[in-house]
């Protein structure tokens, strides 16, 4: 009896705060859009939502221009297994994303510039 009491009000109170964070949200919204704040708000997530540029993502992993793809990857393997022992899932993904920047900058420069098994061997594919 005393628990279902208890998910009642616990299911009562979650119901509560969400539509009044929702109206919340709708009230801050209508607000922004009233003094313009809105229109500044997508421009600026759309400007960090773009891709990571090549010097902040060489700079990231420690490698120069001239760096090989292998080297890359082996900056890349031990930064990222560093930070996941360690628990910093924000600069894994930093350290993913600066590999993913290389990787297409690496593509664009020709097929000779990048071992094409390392890459299978980084998605999981091993039969080359």
């Amino acid at each position: 009896m005393a628990s279902r009491l208890l998910a009642n009000l616990i299911v009562m109170g979650s119901t509560i705060v969400g539509r009044a964070v929702l109206q919340a949200y709708r009230q801050a919204l209508a607000n922004a859009s009233k003094s313009g704040v809105a229109q500044e708000t997508v421009q600026n997530i759309r400007r960090a939502s773009k891709v990571m540029a090549e010097p902040e993502a060489r700079q990231i992993l420690g490698v120069a221009e001239h760096s090989s793809w292998e080297e890359i990857l082996q900056k890349y393997n031990g930064l990222f297994e560093q930070n996941a022992k360690n628990g910093s899932f924000y600069l894994q993904s930093k350290v993913h994303r600066a590999k993913e920047c290389l990787e297409a900058v690496y593509q664009k420069k020709g097929p000779g510039n990048m071992d094409v098994r390392s890459v299978g061997i980084y998605h999981g594919r091993t039969d080359f």
